[in-house]
């Protein structure tokens, strides 16, 4: 039960931001402050801290202009520091983490009695590796880099080696102007220098390195250590979750999570699970990783020892990989000229993820190889540490330095590897969800190759074994939680507890009066591509105010290439399309105009249906050319629905309509910013009208005035 004190503390917290900013109460607020602190302040905790409640997850859908990143500070960050818990708040988007670092922190700091320190969490891929930076400034260090150039995709060329950016950034480190983080560096850094001086937790040699001390991201780390909120993404969350959770982040015993843009969650996190391989490409990479090996054991100080001995079965290894991996490309062959794959027609999936038994046999085979190889790579590692510390046979401190990094990053792509080929070797469990699998013909010729793929198809069972049932207390919200007005999409992808709380916050803003939704009477389906192209360029040539701001939200980038070639030369004059720059630069050069007085007319695609903010006269008009269904041929959403139709259900009402519901709320939801915010909505689709689900989309969008 929340104490007296805690509740005094929230709703104190609460009115002095109101009188702060001059603002009234929201009930929405009120609504969301109640069910967060009702939901974590009910947890009952045993004797050593931990969680005892089942009733510890709170899903809550809060519309636009609900203010609900203030309503979930306010309400967890008192409960968790009395609790002696800390706050881990992750996003999906970097412009909402700069939002809650840079706006929404600093002013809850600053207008309420609320104390308490904040710091933002990255991967180490955004900080520096000071080895590697030392690395490519010592001349001598070249030879190594050259010997490995063919394992890693990160080494250049030797005449590619920005020397002059990595002096410096030495410069910069040593004089204190710079902090080893890539965001925080004034200049301009091109992905393959940055790329270079990076490392990951496989390469990372944590205590071990010589810079320990010193290390940007040790550094950062430890401000986590002391922080009672922590400000993430989700791709962190997931990454130390997938490690046990306490690696990057707190452990998650200790921790309460808050996903905001948590619609985003289940998405990510088959993203992690997903595995690619390449059979040809595989095959080469063994060979070069084999003949790097040799230069390893050519540097041995005593070449009987445990390393040498290592050494010595890595190349029998590594050819009984190889010849499986041919085994599987003969015997795919025949399978996928029997398939009819060509360069148009490259794709085959695996019906309900069932692959041929003599593939899964062989599957079987390299699984278990990789994993001897794997174990072999990880045990010369180790031995690599214990020469730091004077205590490893044959390898030298100074060779142990050089090469345990190298070993980390050649173990990350082995476990890659394993990954894949247990997915493909394993039976699925028939209580839960299969895995997709597929394979693609790549290239042509000589160059042609096989990819094989697995995914999970739900982030359910993972994610509930992983966070939820770990977690002391979780919160998940964003203003599309819910398709077709239920929040059962969410539940099946994301695998929440069944007795989480659940709430949805109206927005305030006032959609009948300020926004109408127009479905104009279209003669052609979207289906009749040319005829309905045609019909949405006649429709903008008449509608388009020219003098204002209009988005067109495409869900083909062909046919929104063909309307701008289509439609009349005033408008495009006034046109920006994405693609033809980077997102932040044509959104910057539309509000250029509009702040002129100029009218400006902005063509996207999925990525600009979500996310892109353009509040008051930046926009006034959207158009949707059609209803946003998910494209057809991806493995992972055609195997879900292969498994759901099996089960009884019905794919298109189960998955594509209340997916297309949330996309289409989504899009909508670029009109309407704020709560003076005006303009009309039109969607360029026939099936609104004619098809029964239509009624249905329609009734899920907020309550806009049909025009």
């Amino acid at each position: 039960m929340l104490s007296d004190e805690l509740k005094n503390k929230i709703q104190s917290a609460y009115r002095d931001m109101l009188d702060a900013k001059s603002h009234k109460p929201r009930v929405g607020q009120r609504q969301m402050i109640g069910a967060i602190a009702r939901t974590l302040g009910n947890i009952k905790q045993g004797s050593e801290g931990e969680r005892l409640e089942e009733k510890h997850v709170a899903v809550i859908e809060a519309g636009t202009g609900t203010g609900k990143t203030l309503s979930y500070c306010l309400a967890v960050i008192p409960i968790a520091k009395a609790r002696g818990l800390k706050l881990v708040i992750s996003t999906a988007t970097v412009a909402l983490q700069e939002q809650i670092l840079h706006k929404d922190l600093p002013d809850i700091l600053s207008n309420t009695e609320v104390n308490f320190k904040y710091t933002l969490a990255k991967g180490r891929g955004r900080y520096l590796c000071l080895n590697n930076l030392e690395a490519f400034l010592g001349a001598e260090e070249q030879a190594m880099d050259d010997m490995f150039a063919g394992l890693f995709e990160q080494h250049l060329q030797s005449d590619d080696v920005n020397t002059v950016l990595y002096q410096e950034m030495d410069d910069a480190l040593s004089k204190g102007k710079w902090d080893g983080d890539k965001d925080n560096w004034e200049g301009i850094v091109r992905e393959q220098d940055w790329r270079r001086l990076t490392t990951d937790h496989q390469q990372c040699t944590n205590r071990n390195c010589a810079n320990y001390s010193a290390c940007p991201f040790f550094k950062a780390r430890a401000e986590i250590e002391v922080a009672d909120v922590i400000v993430a993404n989700h791709d962190l969350v997931l990454a130390d979750l997938s490690l046990g959770g306490g690696a990057i982040l707190t452990a998650p015993k200790e921790t309460i999570y808050v996903f905001d843009e948590g619609h985003h969650l289940p998405d990510k996190a088959i993203g992690h699970f997903r595995h690619e391989v390449r059979l040809q490409q595989s095959i080469s990479w063994l060979r070069q990783l084999e003949k790097n090996l040799v230069n390893l054991k050519q540097e041995l100080t005593d070449e009987v020892s445990l390393t040498g001995q290592l050494l010595l079965k890595i190349p029998q290894q590594i050819q009984t990989i190889v010849n499986f991996i041919q085994y599987a490309q003969q015997g795919l062959s025949p399978y996928i000229n029997g398939l009819g794959l060509d360069q148009d027609n490259n794709q085959h999936r695996f019906e309900f993820g069932v692959v041929p038994d003599e593939l899964k046999q062989l599957a079987y085979s390299l699984s278990t190889s990789y994993q001897k190889l794997c174990n072999s790579i990880a045990s010369i590692q180790d031995e690599c540490k214990k020469a730091k510390q004077n205590e490893g046979m044959g390898v030298t401190p100074e060779m142990a330095e050089t090469w345990q990094p190298i070993l980390g990053a050649i173990l990350g792509r082995i476990e890659q590897s394993v990954g894949l080929w247990q997915l493909y070797s394993t039976t699925d469990d028939q209580q839960y969800p299969p895995n997709a699998r597929w394979l693609i013909l790549s290239g042509q010729g000589l160059e042609q190759d096989i990819e094989l793929g697995a995914s999970p198809i739900l982030a359910a069972n993972t994610l509930r074994q992983q966070l939820w049932d770990k977690c002391f207390g979780a919160v998940v919200t964003s203003a599309t939680l819910t398709a077709l007005n239920q929040f059962h999409r969410f539940n099946m992808r994301s695998g929440v507890p069944r007795e989480s709380e659940y709430l949805r916050v109206l927005s305030p803003f006032d959609f009948q009066n300020n926004g109408v939704l127009v479905i104009p009477e279209m003669k052609s389906e979207p289906n009749q591509v040319e005829l309905h192209t045609a019909e949405i360029v006649d429709y903008l040539n008449e509608t388009v105010d020219q003098d204002k701001a209009s988005l067109v939200l495409f869900s083909s980038r062909r046919q929104m290439e063909d309307v701008a070639q289509s439609i009349k030369a005033s408008l495009k004059d006034i046109l920006l399309i994405q693609g033809e720059q980077s997102k932040r630069i044509i959104l910057e050069s539309h509000r250029a105009r509009i702040d002129e007085g100029k009218g400006s007319l902005l063509f996207g695609l999925a990525s600009f249906a979500e996310g892109v903010d353009l509040p008051g006269d930046y926009l006034t008009s959207v158009f949707i050319a059609k209803i946003p269904f998910a494209v057809p041929d991806d493995p992972v959403d055609a195997t879900l629905a292969e498994w759901i139709q099996k089960r009884g259900g019905n794919p298109f009402m189960e998955i594509t309509i209340p997916d297309a519901s949330l996309r289409l709320v989504q899009a909508t939801g670029r009109l309407l910013r704020s709560e003076k915010d005006s303009g009309a909505i039109h969607i360029l689709d026939k099936r609104l009208k004619t098809k029964r689900y239509g009624n249905q989309l329609i009734q899920s969008l907020p309550p806009y005035r049909l025009g």
